[in-house]
């Protein structure tokens, strides 16, 4: 089989193939269904013994397996080199091993975790293979098999010898084969690239993982030896800091902001890191309740310590990649907020942000993703939640923003939009549109303009000819309305595909705005906002809007994301943007 090693980086998440079209080549007649003489070198007898040795005992997934791995090899062309892809780590790559050259060791065999009884055998340079899946559906005339593969029977209650009988009488008659594309993300070398020594544990590791290990970023399956603190939680370890009597501070500095907070009036810093404190501060502290204070010159924990100052502002550089969201001043009480330096869309990474706050002692706290934010709005705040990080956790946050800023501030273009409102009861005029101003004021609100607006009948053909007409005057977003449902004479969709309309999403889970459908027509573009629109204030196209004129690519998986806040209190009085609707 394959003959140079080549090394896979890091697993890729989701199906690993595609049904192929048709067969890429001709493959060799498959054996007949039947009892199982042979598999690979061995008797079935033999191969049974083979998983004892290998396996510590005769695994029955071991054991169908080797059937299912056989039943994709005899289906390949003769000669070809392949690669294998494993869908479950639960035997089954066992299987690919001994039957095979892949191995998890010369990357050749590839595991993607789906929990499914399936395996892939394909060629490495092109992707084409032979797909061979347990099928479940198959297995009422196997009693004992049904009952282990479904968990039926606990493993004690299993007759193995039985089970074994009817693996081998089974053959590949319980199976799903089938010739399948793989992925390109499966195929071919993947480097690990350029090779650093993490600062924190100094073990080499690639360096695209980021600015430490994956080990120190939290995924380390281990943890020195020795019994954890009972109790302890995520105590930290704290520096030595001396405080003193607040009459023998006076004429030295203090070493952090100190707060004062009168209850529903004001909070803010009373004294400042650095401030020098005199006899006439000593009342004041009192009556804040400090009667000791730490000072400065009293106080120098060292190089394993970061000051909560100094930590605010790494982080507040981290978090984002572009100048467009700044510090709106200085650490006030350790703490920094990032503020918009323009108009725009705030894009928040929430895997990257929620990693960052797995750091203990960091935090990091955002507006929603895809917020809308006006210039001098606060887009976040980040600071040290104790006094002193210790370094190695001020490291860590370091570098996992190193690796992923999770902020990004995007400007929102304004449009030149053109209006297609269909409708034959309006187009004839047996009804006055309201679409168009509802439309029109949605557009201005971002700076934009509608330079033309086109009315058309219910008439595929007619829609068509609007759409074009609407990228002829150069309109930048294209806006439909109405003509979304399930009704026969709601042609819409038809006629934007007639005009070239791609990349078509059509329905999400909002409500209001269900039917609504964003894609490309031409160099614009194109939203569909069905009827209701004209009855709620907001609909999933407020949602929408705002990311399309940011030009943040759009799928259904962040289409699936709405759900979550995308029913409408449908208050008596609209409040939008300022409710929980799309958030």
């Amino acid at each position: 089989m394959s003959t140079q090693p080549h090394e896979h980086g890091h697993h890729h998440h989701g199906h690993p193939h595609r049904p192929a079209p048709q067969p890429p080549q001709t493959p060799p007649a498959p054996p007949a269904e039947g009892p199982v003489g042979r598999i690979g070198p061995w008797t079935f007898a033999e191969y049974v013994e083979e998983c004892r040795k290998f396996h510590s005992y005769p695994a029955p997934g071991l054991i169908v397996g080797g059937i299912m791995v056989q039943a994709a090899r005899t289906r390949l062309p003769e000669g070809i080199l392949f690669d294998a892809v494993a869908e479950t780590s639960s035997c089954l790559p066992d299987a690919v091993q001994l039957l095979t050259p892949c191995t998890a060791g010369n990357g050749w065999l590839r595991v993607v975790d789906l929990s499914r009884y399936a395996v892939t055998l394909y060629n490495k340079y092109t992707g084409e293979g032979v797909r061979a899946a347990l099928d479940a559906a198959k297995l009422e005339a196997w009693p004992e098999m049904k009952g282990w593969f479904l968990k039926l029977k606990t493993k004690q209650e299993q007759d193995s010898d039985r089970l074994r009988e009817e693996m081998r009488l089974a053959g590949e008659s319980v199976l799903t084969i089938e010739a399948v594309q793989v992925e390109p993300a499966y195929v071919g070398k993947t480097s690990k690239g350029p090779i650093a020594l993490c600062p924190l544990c100094h073990e080499a590791y690639p360096r695209r993982h980021g600015g430490i290990c994956r080990g120190c970023q939290g995924e380390a399956p281990t943890r020195p030896a020795g019994p954890a603190t009972p109790g302890a939680g995520e105590a930290q370890a704290v520096p030595q800091l001396t405080a003193v009597p607040i009459a023998e501070a006076i004429g030295k500095t203090a070493l952090h902001d100190m707060t004062r907070i009168e209850p529903g009036e004001s909070k803010g810093a009373e004294f400042t890191r650095g401030q020098t404190l005199t006899a006439g501060d000593v009342c004041r502290l009192q009556a804040m309740g400090r009667m000791r204070v730490y000072l400065a010159e009293d106080n120098a924990p060292g190089e394993d310590w970061v000051h909560e100052d100094e930590a605010a502002r790494a982080f507040a550089h981290g978090l984002t990649a572009d100048g467009a969201l700044q510090p709106k001043g200085p650490p006030r009480e350790g703490k920094i907020t990032l503020v918009a330096t323009q108009d725009g869309l705030l894009t928040v990474d929430e895997e990257a942000l929620e990693r960052l706050n797995l750091v203990p002692g960091v935090m990091a706290a955002s507006r929603h993703h895809c917020s809308v934010l006006k210039k001098g709005e606060a887009a976040a705040s980040t600071r040290a939640i104790p006094l002193y990080l210790p370094r190695k956790d001020f490291q860590k946050a370091c570098a996992l923003l190193d690796a992923a800023p999770p902020l990004r501030l995007v400007p929102i273009k304004a449009p030149r939009a053109g209006l297609l409102i269909t409708g034959t009861e309006v187009f004839t005029g047996l009804i006055q549109d309201k679409f168009e101003p509802i439309l029109t004021a949605k557009i201005e609100a971002y700076g934009g303009s509608v330079v033309k607006t086109v009315f058309a009948p219910d008439d595929a053909a007619l829609i068509r000819d609007g759409a074009r007409s609407l990228l002829e005057a150069r309109c930048d977003l294209i806006i439909t309305t109405a003509g979304l449902s399930v009704d026969p004479d709601d042609v819409t969709r038809k006629a934007l595909v007639d005009a070239g309309a791609e990349d078509m999403l059509y329905g999400m889970p909002v409500i209001p705005g269900a039917m609504s459908l964003i894609g490309r027509i031409g160099h614009a573009r194109l939203m569909g906002v069905p009827a209701c629109a004209l009855y709620f204030r907001t609909t999933a196209f407020d949602l929408l809007l705002p990311r399309v004129l940011a030009g943040i690519p759009i799928t259904r998986a962040d289409l699936a994301r709405l759900s979550r806040g995308g029913q409408c209190k449908e208050c008596p009085t609209c409040t939008f943007p300022h409710c929980p609707f799309g958030k």
